[in-house]
């Protein structure tokens, strides 16, 4: 057996961890009115990325036009939005895994490499067994990533390992960049990846995320297709085996041509549908479990990690794997 986790890993190995940017470019934009997220304290907008699907991603430009450099205006309510939008969710979130454990304890770690520079954080407990977040620092576009030159970049994920088998993992990230010529790049994957399935708790967050989409009067579909198949980028035989309850906004955005609209979009979701999983995590934490749901949990969490080694494009080819083993790999992985 060799068990991997974030403090102490085989001999030769490195610790766990998963942290992925994608590039999906939008222009310039719009300044019109959206709903309200659950969160309060979202601000104006927010462009988010989910860690791991396509880098062939569309292209909107607001107003049919070229697009030129963000005014300071506009990148001010951007960056003040993200920044904003990641101190909401550490605090919630983290909050709500100190009540279930009883306590917490922080390992932080800050790794830099050419292209990005990581704030990473772990906790570990009785009740969620391993927590992870990355935020990242991007510095400038990783090599193949497209040609633009990034002058603001950061990516943010949450990554859920309850200790109970009957909860599977979750996997949340979200990502801003803003390029030189005023483009700014957005997407978004929201999961969970099940070892025992429960369906009526996959059934739940599948209705929080259809009741969203319905509340503003947009179709999951082609979002959902993303999370359940993967895209061009995945190697398919490597590939996570997520439940098809969330979504990837890896593909077409939500708002062809309003960046704010996208952005306001996917951070609501991100929170109703993560605020729904540690729901589940609270009320499953005490339930029985049997020997063959251990062995469905060893199997997801073994899955996670050929994925992130094999055919997650970002985790295998670009961020550093003492980086992302870190944040996102289940704390004991056994073979």
């Amino acid at each position: 057996m060799i068990t991997l986790s974030g403090r102490q890993t085989a001999p030769g190995a490195a610790s766990p961890d998963s942290f992925s940017i994608i590039n999906y470019r939008r222009a310039a934009m719009h300044k019109n009115k959206l709903p309200a997220c659950r969160h309060a304290g979202f601000g104006h907008l927010l462009l988010l990325v989910a860690g791991i699907l396509p880098l062939s991603m569309a292209f909107g430009q607001a107003h049919g036009g070229k697009a030129s450099p963000l005014s300071e205006e506009d990148r001010a309510v951007f960056t003040t939005f993200f920044n904003g939008f990641v101190t909401d969710m550490d605090s919630k979130y983290f909050g709500q895994i100190e009540t279930l454990n009883g306590g917490i304890e922080f390992e932080d770690r800050t790794p830099s490499t050419e292209y990005a520079d990581y704030e990473l954080r772990v906790t570990r407990g009785n009740v969620m067994e391993k927590a992870g977040r990355m935020l990242s620092y991007g510095k400038k576009t990783n090599p193949g990533r497209g040609d633009g030159i990034l002058t603001w970049g950061r990516f943010y994920s949450l990554d859920m390992h309850p200790k109970t088998p009957l909860v599977g993992m979750l996997h949340a990230t979200i990502v801003l960049q803003i390029f030189e010529d005023g483009t700014v790049g957005t997407g978004g994957w929201l999961g969970v990846m099940p070892g025992t399935h429960i369906d009526a708790d996959l059934a739940r967050l599948k209705q929080v995320t259809d009741d969203y989409f319905a509340q503003h009067d947009k179709d999951p579909s082609l979002y959902r297709r993303l999370i359940c198949k993967g895209t061009e980028d995945t190697i398919t035989e490597f590939r996570r085996r997520p439940a098809c309850s969330g979504v990837s906004f890896y593909g077409p955005p939500v708002y062809r041509r309003d960046a704010e609209a996208s952005i306001r979009f996917i951070a609501g979701l991100f929170d109703e549908f993560v605020g729904a999983y540690m729901d589940i995590v609270t009320e499953r934490a005490d339930d029985a479990f049997t020997a063959a749901d251990l062995r469905a949990q060893e199997d997801m969490r073994r899955r996670w990690l050929i994925d992130q080694l094999f055919s997650d494009p970002f985790a295998s080819k670009i961020v550093p794997f003492e980086v992302w083993s870190f944040a996102n790999v289940p704390p004991v992985i056994t073979f």
